[in-house]
C-alpha cells in the first residue's frame, strides 16, 4: 500500500505529462479534498498509508483535473476569507483578487451598522464573508441567474449567516438606498473571452464572464443607475479588468461622485474601481 509521499509524488508526475499548469499545488488540493485534510495537514502524514476507497476517489479526481476540469469544482468548495463557498459550475471560483477587495471593504466598514449589496454576487462570497465578519449589518445579495442564488443562498445557510436574496438584472429587484453597494460583474469582451484559458472558457459560466461585446457594458448601465441607489457618502466598489482603469473611471465622472479611486491586485494590475457619492 502506497503512502500519501509517495502518492503526492506520482500524482504530480501524472498532470506535469498533462500540461496541468502547477500540478503539485493541483495534487495536494485534490488530496486535501479526498482526504479531508488541510493542504498542511498532509505534510504532517507523508507516511499515512492511503486506502483503496481514496485511491479510487483520487483517481477520478485527478482524471478530471488531467481532463481541464478546475480542482475547485471538483472539490466542490473553497476557502473565502474564513468562509467555506461551495461552487458549482453556474457560479465562477472566487478568486483571491475579490478576496482583496472584500478584505478592503471590511476594513474601511464604519463601526456603525450600514445596509450592504452586493451585486451580481454570484455563489455569495463577497456578501456572505462581510455579513460573517459584520453581522450588525444589513446584507443582500442579487444575481440575474436563478441557479446562481441557489448557490449562494446554500452558502449563506453554510455558513450560518442571515442574508436577503433578490433576482434580477443589476439595481432593479432594490428598493430604498444602500451605504455600501459590491459589484463584480461581468467584464470580459467577446474577443477576450475566446482567449481565455481552456479550463476558464470551458468550464466557468459564460455569463458570469462576458459583459458584451466591449466588456463595459455593466459599467455604462450602473453608471446611469447608482445615484438613484445609493445614500450621500455612501461608497461603491468595484472589481475590473486589467487595462480598464482610466476608461470605468471616465463613466463616474458626474456631479454625484466625490471621488474615484483606481487600486491594484498584488500584481500591481488595475483591479478595483471605488467610488463615494457626496
Amino acid at each position: 500500500m502506497k503512502t500519501l509521499n509517495e502518492i503526492l509524488k506520482l500524482s504530480t508526475e501524472f498532470l506535469q505529462k498533462k500540461g496541468i499548469d502547477r500540478p503539485r499545488r493541483q495534487v495536494e488540493e485534490l488530496l486535501s479534498y479526498v482526504l479531508k485534510l488541510p493542504r498542511i495537514g498532509l505534510y504532517m502524514q507523508y507516511d499515512r498509508p492511503m486506502n483503496e476507497q481514496e485511491l479510487i476517489q483520487l483517481r477520478e479526481a485527478l482524471k478530471r483535473r488531467a481532463e481541464g476540469e478546475p480542482w475547485q469544482y471538483i472539490a466542490g468548495e473553497v476557502e473565502f476569507l474564513g468562509c467555506r463557498i461551495q461552487v458549482t459550475k453556474n457560479v465562477l471560483i472566487p478568486r483571491q483578487e475579490t478576496e482583496i477587495l472584500a478584505d478592503r471593504i471590511l476594513k474601511e466598514l464604519p463601526s456603525t451598522p450600514v445596509e450592504i449589496w452586493d451585486v451580481c454576487t454570484g455563489s455569495g462570497c463577497i456578501g456572505i464573508a462581510l455579513k460573517k465578519k459584520r453581522p450588525d449589518c444589513k446584507v443582500i445579495l442579487s444575481d440575474i441567474s436563478t441557479e446562481a442564488l441557489a448557490v449562494a443562498r446554500e452558502n449563506a445557510h453554510q455558513n450560518g449567516v442571515d442574508v436577503e436574496l433578490l433576482q434580477g438584472d443589476l439595481l432593479k429587484p432594490f428598493q430604498g438606498k444602500a451605504d455600501i453597494i459590491v459589484c463584480n460583474p461581468p467584464y470580459i469582451s467577446e474577443k477576450e473571452f475566446t482567449q481565455l484559458d481552456r479550463e476558464v472558457r470551458e468550464w466557468e459560466p459564460k455569463t458570469a464572464l462576458v459583459g458584451g461585446p466591449s466588456g463595459y457594458e455593466f459599467y455604462e448601465k450602473l453608471a446611469a443607475e447608482l445615484p438613484r441607489y445609493l445614500k450621500p457618502s455612501g461608497k461603491v466598489y468595484f472589481e475590473i479588468g486589467t487595462g480598464m482603469g482610466n476608461q470605468v473611471k471616465n463613466l463616474f465622472q458626474s456631479s454625484f461622485w466625490k471621488s474615484q479611486e483606481i487600486t491594484q491586485d498584488w500584481s500591481s494590475h488595475d483591479r478595483y474601481l471605488i467610488l463615494a457619492s457626496k
